[in-house]
């Protein structure tokens, strides 16, 4: 008998974590952007429509955009944003909030990422110079000491999700441990021989995107693999997501705070060594069991394959209300092995063992899904 799919998460009930994102975070983020950048008239009467809709109206996709009919988004017209998939949700938001905005209509404002002044003040705080400045310490001790405080840093750099924090404001704890942990596994994989490809499907740009650049920098110089993919979003997405031009401003960063990974990253691109990627099913709201055939075969070409944060985990493993039994080879869709670094930031997990599961709901009650305090490195190989 075919067990019965878990059931997919939905914004329906006030009291569910995807509510609170739909009714809370959305809206303020829609102020944020009018406040961030000085839109004219008619951006702003688009941005207030989508507010007043986001609260009180249902989808409604405009008639002139493929993207609707190339995800078959337009059969969630007409219906309550928290009615739909919370994935689909999301994705219809951000894709209605760009077009209100005009980024892909012919004007002045085409193409400008109303995020991105969040991005750049994200490259220029205390925090993320004293990031920097830990560099120089950390060149001086051994490699695989190095590997691993970079595969953490570039886990934990997931903390700065620009969204995240519009939800909350709450501190964070200093030492918030993993709930599944197969870096061991990982770091084996990582520091392998040369002749390999990597590919890794990053998240978030500003304070995020330095950590992981510099983790590929380092495998690349250190000739643990030939070639890296780094995949990102075609256009801005999910506030903070990491586009090309987020990419080309951190290495501009990283070459401006006088780092050696600066100018080595800038040399990669240039020879080929890291390769950008933006497909357009990376803005999909979709699962990745559904993406097109170049995509699968671009990521078949990979030795292995990393995928960063929050959303790229829940279009991995599928963005369901799984039961919690040990983490199986079914929900990952790729040839070669495919690791997760996810601080936990919404209701999906899969992977842990009951007793986990069970532990830290009795501790810390639903918090621990989605506070961000929480984090996993899984690999399915």
């Amino acid at each position: 008998m075919t067990p019965r799919p878990a059931p997919v998460v939905r914004g329906d009930d006030p009291a569910s974590f995807p509510h609170s994102v739909l009714a809370e975070r959305h809206p303020a983020l829609i102020r944020k952007v009018q406040d961030a950048t000085p839109y004219g008239p008619q951006q702003r009467r688009a941005l207030d429509e989508l507010l007043h809709d986001t609260l009180h109206g249902t989808v409604a996709p405009p008639a002139a955009d493929d993207w609707w009919d190339t995800w078959d988004a337009r059969r969630y017209a007409g219906r309550s944003w928290f009615s739909l998939p919370f994935l689909a949700a999301e994705s219809c938001f951000y894709r209605q909030l760009l077009g209100a905005v005009g980024y892909f209509d012919p004007g002045p404002w085409q193409g400008v990422d109303p995020f991105r002044p969040f991005k750049l003040a994200e490259l220029e705080t205390p925090e993320a110079a004293a990031e920097l400045t830990a560099l120089g310490p950390l060149a001086e001790r051994p490699l695989p000491d190095q590997l691993d405080a970079l595969l953490h840093g570039s886990l934990w750099g997931n903390r700065a999700d620009l969204g995240f924090r519009l939800q909350s404001t709450e501190e964070k704890a200093t030492d918030s441990p993993l709930v599944a942990d197969d870096s061991d596994a990982l770091l084996s994989l990582l520091s392998g021989s040369a002749g390999r490809t990597l590919c890794l499907v990053a998240d978030n740009a500003g304070r995020e995107l330095i950590p992981d650049l510099l983790l590929v920098d380092h495998i690349l110089t250190h000739g643990h693999f030939d070639r890296a993919l780094l995949h990102l979003k075609p256009y801005p997405y999910f506030v903070s997501d990491a586009t090309t031009a987020d990419t080309l401003d951190a290495v501009r960063h990283l070459i401006a705070a006088k780092t050696d990974a600066g100018h080595r990253l800038h040399a990669a691109l240039r020879e080929g060594r890291l390769v950008l990627r933006a497909h357009p099913f990376s803005c999909a709201p979709l699962p990745y069991a559904d993406m097109p055939a170049d995509l699968r075969a671009d990521f078949a070409s990979a030795d292995l394959t990393v995928m960063k944060g929050d959303l790229n985990y829940r279009r991995l493993v599928g963005d369901r209300l799984w039961p919690p039994p040990p983490l199986r080879g079914g929900h990952f869709l790729f040839p070669a092995p495919v690791a997760a670094l996810r601080t936990l930031k919404s209701d999906v997990i899969t992977g842990l063992t009951p007793e986990t599961e069970t532990a830290l709901t009795t501790t810390e009650g639903h918090h621990w899904r989605t506070s961000g305090t929480r984090a996993v490195i899984q690999l399915s190989t």
